[in-house]
């Protein structure tokens, strides 16, 4: 239910009391999404987007920082129910981890449980994260940058007159106006990482795949004729042109 992550109030000590659930955390994982019913997947939607729960007429701010993760099994198998598309441009990015490679497999198979967990030790405490996350946002972007991103997302859209001929036949809808804010921003993390002083269309462009791919909605014409996003994508890639790194 909702509630089961949000949180509710309970009976204690002669009163009622909010107690706050699960999404009150510094890192969220939701495993199987897809799994929840839509009123509970949608229960998220405020959380992600306004980092708040509201209950009983009261706003209840979550913690800082505040990152979601989710995995959800393939949308066509039994009991799943596919999420919405409001929730999901609240995702960052998408990432299709598929199947690990024989050496990785040989490693998984003789694995003993949990036993790993234990040897788990703090890399990071959550004023430092803090601090890169404010660093990151003040990266300057180059102006060609910004237009470069913002070419591919808007190609991604069939009413764009630009956009390649396979989006026009086979996209429904393209990309929003928050993929190119999260493309820039993923943008800025990775030269951060990088060690770079700004980042440059290498790094968009290596990003803009993860970014726009589950913003997507294909045409049922796609499924028919076995379109993937990745090729639309693919095709945006080529048809846009950096002006210059």
């Amino acid at each position: 239910m909702p509630t089961d992550i949000t949180g509710t109030e309970i009976f204690r000590d002669g009163k009622f009391e909010f107690s706050k659930g699960p999404v009150f955390a510094n890192v969220i994982l939701a495993d199987e999404i897809n799994r929840a019913p839509p009123k509970t997947q949608s229960a998220l939607l405020e959380v992600m987007q306004e980092k708040r729960v509201t209950y009983g007429g009261k706003v209840y701010e979550v913690p800082r920082p505040f990152f979601v993760l989710a995995t959800q099994n393939p949308i066509e198998q039994e009991g799943t129910y596919p999420l919405p598309e409001a929730q999901l441009d609240r995702f960052l990015m998408e990432i299709d981890l598929g199947y690990p490679s024989f050496e990785e497999e040989v490693k998984i198979a003789v694995l003993d449980g949990f036993r790993k967990l234990d040897e788990v030790s703090k890399v990071l405490d959550k004023d430092e994260i803090g601090n890169f996350q404010r660093e990151v946002k003040e990266i300057p972007v180059p102006d060609h940058v910004v237009n470069y991103a913002v070419s591919l997302v808007r190609n991604t859209r069939p009413e764009n007159p630009d956009s390649p001929k396979i989006v026009k036949e086979f996209v429904r809808y393209g990309a929003g106006p928050r993929a190119s804010q999260f493309l820039i921003l993923s943008s800025k993390a990775l030269a951060f990482i990088r060690d770079k002083a700004v980042p440059t269309t290498e790094e968009v462009r290596e990003l803009f795949p993860y970014i726009v791919k589950h913003r997507i909605i294909l045409h049922f014409r796609a499924e028919a004729e076995g379109i993937k996003v990745e090729e639309i994508l693919n095709e945006v890639l080529k048809r846009v042109k950096a002006d210059r790194f």
